[in-house]
């Protein structure tokens, strides 16, 4: 008897009304199991994120989010094995799974790290802060906190993990829950990832909940605080963004749809190069990889004309090597389509493209299958069509087959080569392989605005290069035109979409004491001991030594000169200042700022640890012998530190505003500097 998925709802499993869509697998067709979302109440699932999750996440601090990211990437990675076992049925490769499997749980560990970046506040400061009036007493910036609503993901087929925890990653650290609905064709991988979610306890209650079935309706219930991702074909995806429940409550709707990638090769790239054979691995590699089933696929191969045929012949020898077949058998690179259904709709775009391109390489029909039988399953073998008319007939540019389908075509120049990638009116992704810079610069000038990302392959990159196909969670992942107009991933980029930017006006006290961070212009209240005498949980954002004052002499120059080796003309060579800014020998910048830390630092052992960095640094004034400088060193910011260990000493990152004035109270250096501080509780 095959298995009925539950979906996860309020706290609590629930099996589906109904027959339920079956789901098989994409070798042997045998069933696994089925799914539904019939008689879902979407308004009672949604209320349940947005009351119960959403207020438990945002009562988490961004680092606390992050180390919640953190504990779910290794508390998966333990049971990951049973994922892959499961991944065989969908037709992956145990290669594809682990784009699949382990690019999942690697974007939770690459999200969980950007907590570094955030601060220990249930908000963040975007950019630095305005200042609004003459005197300085009202000032603006831009505080970003999470939306109180909810994160609907609605996932493709195939990626069922990656594509799930990719999204994830970016609402939960920004303090949104979210509903995932995956494709129902894989959605049986999805739950069992989300089972093993819920029973790790990692996650508050209302943060995550599963919809395995069709979710119609899923989107009827949308108020003015949630956000909606897609991920699937262009035509579906414009569908969604027109429903009026997005159009009037305005919600944001992040699209990644299915795009003609290209990929292109370089005249330097000739026969025998080591670009034209990494030219032909990446093509050989995006075509099988995941059986074709990429939206950042390379769908169309653009060469020099003078050179098509010999990438037909050697790209066909090598696409002829596939050994198609049951993905569980030793020796097998490409497993079935994830269904019959897909075959079949790829077996009609083949059609549709080949009444304007010739078969070079495959065969719809007449191919091998290992360990497997043809008919029971969804394969397909790869297939390389031949366009020798690109600017005429272009439905190369416009009909995308999702499977192990590209088309060779022919350029003449540079210029025609950024015209033919072009054509396919928005990419997520393209590939130049080249070693010439100046080909790669006006094809990037060029080509990056109908483009989410772009890849330089050449011998020096290859050899720790992700690829044309994969996604890096640091970097943007999304595209314009066709392939969405959406931004996915990118780091703190992603973050944002779930958190909702508000301009904050008043004055610099004020607004220090809301964001926790000391603005420019705000109270400095003297410190009573020195601040370097306190522990990280004593320290008073805003607090403020004023040291005692140094008046700068030649001596000072010449030994900092001496002593560093730095005797640019400007501190040396008084009869060289001619054309220069300053009126005679000026005193060095960085020896502006070491004197600055002999004045603040308190030499005794103390709660301060160490010298963390500096983050900017600015002299905004020269300094000449005879000046008198002093140091008020301001607490900026606080940012707790987790615990790596029983045995690490519980600590906190402090930032200090450093501001060197001179004696008409005028700064003439500015500088935010870090230290690790020592909790009180280490001392316990």
């Amino acid at each position: 008897m095959s298995a009925k998925l539950h979906n996860y709802l309020q706290g609590a499993w629930i099996p589906h009304d109904g027959d339920g869509i079956p789901q098989f697998d994409a070798s042997d067709g045998t069933l696994i199991g089925t799914c539904g979302s019939e008689g879902l109440d979407y308004s009672s699932i949604l209320r349940y994120a947005r009351e119960v999750g959403g207020p438990a996440l945002r009562k988490l601090s961004f680092q606390e989010r992050g180390r919640m990211l953190k504990a779910l990437a290794l508390f998966l990675s333990e049971h990951k094995e049973k994922y892959y076992t499961l991944s065989y049925r969908s037709g992956a490769t145990r290669a594809d799974s682990w784009i699949d499997i382990d690019g999942g749980i690697g974007t939770l560990f690459a999200y969980a790290s950007l907590r570094r970046k955030l601060p220990d506040t249930r908000w963040y400061l975007d950019g630095e802060a305005a200042k609004l009036s003459k005197e300085g007493s009202f000032i603006g910036h831009h505080l970003m906190v999470p939306k109180h609503g909810v994160a609907i993901h609605i996932n493709a087929f195939n990626f069922p993990i990656w594509g799930m925890l990719e999204k994830l990653s970016a609402n939960l650290l920004a303090g949104m829950p979210a509903v995932v609905k995956p494709s129902e064709v894989t959605s049986y991988l999805s739950e069992r990832v989300v089972r093993d979610i819920v029973a790790s306890g990692i996650l508050p209650a209302g943060a995550l909940q599963l919809v395995c079935g069709s979710g119609v309706g899923i989107l009827n219930e949308l108020s003015e605080q949630d956000v909606v991702t897609f991920t699937g074909s262009a035509e579906t995806g414009r569908v969604l963004r027109a429903l009026p429940s997005i159009i009037q409550n305005s919600v944001p709707f992040n699209m990644e749809a299915d795009s003609l990638n290209a990929i292109v090769l370089a005249p330097d790239g000739i026969p025998g190069t080591p670009t034209f054979e990494l030219f032909l691995k990446e093509i050989r590699r995006e075509m099988t990889a995941k059986t074709g089933q990429k939206c950042t696929a390379i769908r169309r191969i653009f060469v020099p004309e003078t050179l098509i045929d010999a990438v037909q012949v050697s790209l066909g020898k090598m696409l002829a090597q596939t050994t198609v077949g049951d993905p569980r058998a030793e020796g097998v690179r490409m497993g079935p389509l994830v269904s019959k259904i897909q075959q079949q709709e790829v077996r009609q775009k083949v059609a549709q493209l080949l009444q304007h391109s010739q078969l070079v390489c495959g065969d719809l029909d007449q191919f091998e299958v290992n360990s497997a039988h043809k008919e029971k399953g969804a394969f397909f073998a790869p297939i390389l069509l031949r366009n020798d008319q690109p600017l005429v007939q272009t439905s190369t540019h416009e009909i995308e087959a999702f499977g192990p389908v590209s088309t060779l075509m022919p350029y003449r120049d540079l210029a025609e080569a950024i015209t033919l990638v072009n054509m396919g009116k928005g990419s997520l992704v393209s590939t130049i392989a080249t070693t010439d810079p100046a080909f790669a610069q006006e094809y990037v000038m060029e080509a990056a605005a109908y483009h989410g990302r772009i890849l330089i392959l050449n011998e020096q990159s290859a050899p720790e290069s992700t690829g044309h196909g994969s996604p890096m969670p640091l970097l943007s992942h999304g595209g314009p035109g066709r392939a969405g107009g959406g931004e996915e991933l990118g780091g703190l980029r992603g973050i944002k979409h779930y958190l909702q930017r508000t301009a904050i006006q008043g004055h610099p006290t004020m607004l220090g004491q809301i964001t926790e961070v000391y603005q420019v212009g705000g109270a400095q209240p003297e410190a009573n001991i020195h601040p370097f005498r306190k522990y990280f949980e004593e320290l008073v954002i805003g607090e403020t030594l004023t040291t005692h004052k140094h008046t700068v002499t030649e001596t000072d120059i010449v030994n900092f000169a001496n002593l560093t080796g730095d005797h640019f003309y400007a501190h040396v060579d008084e009869t060289a200042l001619e054309g220069t800014p300053f009126e005679r020998r000026v005193a060095h910048g960085y020896w502006i700022l070491s004197k600055a830390a002999g004045m603040f630092v308190e030499p005794r052992k103390g709660p301060v640890m160490l010298n963390y960095g500096l983050e900017e640094c600015r002299f905004t004034k020269p300094v000449y012998p005879g000046m008198t400088i002093g140091v008020r060193l301001t607490a900026k910011e606080k940012i707790a530190q987790e615990q790596r260990d029983e045995n690490d000493v519980p600590k906190g990152i402090v930032k200090w505003l450093v501001e060197v004035f001179d004696q008409n109270n005028e700064t003439v250096a500015i500088a935010t500097i870090l230290t690790l501080v020592r909790k009180k509780s280490s001392t316990i």
